[in-house]
């Protein structure tokens, strides 16, 4: 095999980083591998992420690490529980010394004569270039630098401070302070019950409603169990528990929508006044899952507007004012502090560009393989968990295929694998496969789903768990030695 800096450069030091480089450990132990981090801390969006109340919008039991039990009473964990949980990884396993800070990757070229890629970086000292057999992209799907952040009019006038959540200034006192929360997904959801604790009122005002779920933060069988078993098992029952309690509910949105949606007004109608106007508030014109489902842990969004302390605004914003934000209805929503909920801005493979042989590629050209690497383009994956679960499901799965075929090729002695549709494959949707706005707006920075497997991005994790763990490494994969890789892909693109 080609001599080359490293066997396997993992990008990203956060929840996928940490994992994938564990199991490279275990399952890889002759691979050679190291980590860059674009910033200065283990952690990721766990890291980057400082607003009020963040916490997971799923389990622990499944957004948690197969390997590493989540000990925890709280199911659902707030973001330093988290973040301690990641670097704790890190230590235990001998990561930590691998990871190299401060070197945010710029640029990676493919030559597919030596089979290598070439990463560059920016790091304090100055660029740094690395040559690799494998990159292993962990640097989830949304820009670090910049959320999504429309402008309104009249915001020069507004005589307060207007935030995004993405950088939330340290310190800061919204102690008596009226504030409006624009947008209705999972990051506003979380802060107004939080910010609702200190602040003289918090409004969410949002254009449209969003489906809401409300579950207990706590999972009274899993703290049942850890009792009287042992860790890893307890862990293991709970986690399928809850992987097939979602995975249930997931097909019931997608082939019973009508009595989701009954069922979730329901829901809703106990947890809220009596005379509440659900259906302006809580009803969208969407089915539930069309785009992502909020989670409200122990009722605190519902608790608060039962409180007084919180209220909902569905409507447009006409203009900022120096009071407040006007409405298209003409109504003032009063406020000091406007913080912009309004989401992430999505972004292929950390802002990376990439070449094969000098020539540009991009990911929305290309077809995702298995959820986790894309149409010819050779030796590159990507860690990219589940949407409509928790995130470290699949991430998990990738990472154990990705050993796999690594241990096939040293065995074979073949130095590059370049995932290749047959001519009867073709896009059909996004890999992403949500209606929401985030989505559709940065739908440049998504690979597509095929019409078939391996082609076809899924959301079944029974499926995927089946194929990524015992599914063949070898299918509609054009391996390669080193000078003989690019002719072998056109060759099987004909």
């Amino acid at each position: 095999m080609s001599d080359v800096d490293t066997d396997v450069l993992i990008v990203g030091a956060g929840l996928s980083g940490i994992g994938a480089a564990v199991h490279l450990k275990t399952a890889c132990p002759s691979e050679r591998w190291q980590i860059w981090e674009g910033r200065e801390a283990i952690g990721g969006t766990w890291d980057l992420f400082r607003y009020p109340g963040i916490r997971s919008d799923s389990d622990m039991y499944t957004l948690g690490y197969r390997f590493k039990p989540w000990k925890s009473a709280k199911a659902i964990a707030d973001g330093p529980s988290i973040r301690s949980y990641i670097r704790e990884t890190a230590d235990e396993h001998g990561i930590t010394p691998h990871i190299h800070f401060g070197h945010k990757v710029t640029k990676a070229d493919w030559d597919s004569e030596a089979a290598r890629w070439t990463v560059t970086a920016s790091t304090p000292a100055g660029p740094k270039t690395l040559t690799t057999r494998f990159l292993y992209m962990c640097s989830g799907y949304y820009n670090y630098a910049q959320g999504h952040r429309p402008t309104w009019p009249g915001e020069a006038d507004f005589a307060g401070q207007i935030i995004h959540p993405q950088f939330w200034p340290e310190g800061l006192d919204y102690t008596g302070k009226r504030i409006v929360v624009i947008g209705s997904g999972a990051t506003a959801v979380t802060l107004v019950p939080e910010l609702a604790k200190r602040a003289a009122h918090v409004t969410m005002l949002q254009r449209t409603p969003t489906w809401m779920v409300s579950r207990p933060s706590t999972d009274a069988i899993a703290n049942l169990l850890k009792a009287v078993l042992p860790a890893q098992m307890a862990y293991n029952i709970v986690r399928w528990k809850n992987v097939s309690f979602g995975q249930w509910f997931y097909r019931q949105t997608r082939e019973n929508p009508g009595k989701v949606r009954a069922a979730l007004l329901k829901r809703l109608a106990k947890l809220l006044p009596a005379d509440y106007d659900l259906e302006t508030h809580f009803t969208p014109g969407y089915n539930p899952w069309d785009q992502r489902l909020c989670l409200v842990p122990d009722a605190d969004l519902f608790r608060a507007i039962t409180a007084g302390s919180a209220s909902i605004a569905t409507d447009q914003i006409e203009r900022f004012e120096p009071g407040g934000i006007r409405l298209a209805s003409g109504a003032l929503l009063p406020a000091d502090i406007i913080v912009t909920a309004t989401g992430l801005k999505l972004e292929s493979l950390g802002g990376m560009a990439i070449s094969v042989d000098g020539e540009p590629r991009r990911i929305a050209d290309s077809l995702a393989y298995k959820g986790m690497m894309f149409s010819r383009l050779p030796n590159l994956f990507q860690s990219f968990g589940y949407i409509n679960a928790s995130w470290t499901l699949r991430s998990d799965l990738i990472a154990d295929y990705v050993c796999r075929l690594i241990n096939h090729m040293r065995r074979e002695g073949l130095d590059s694998a370049t995932p290749t549709p047959a001519p009867d494959v073709h896009p059909e949707r996004l890999a992403m496969d949500l209606a929401s706005g985030y989505v559709q707006r940065g739908a440049d920075a998504l690979p597509r789903s095929g019409n078939r497997a391996p082609w076809l991005v899924t959301a079944n994790y029974t499926y995927d768990r089946r194929e990524l763990l015992e599914g063949p490494v070898t299918d509609e994969m054009v391996f390669g030695k080193a000078a003989a890789v690019a002719e072998r892909v056109l060759e099987a693109a004909e």
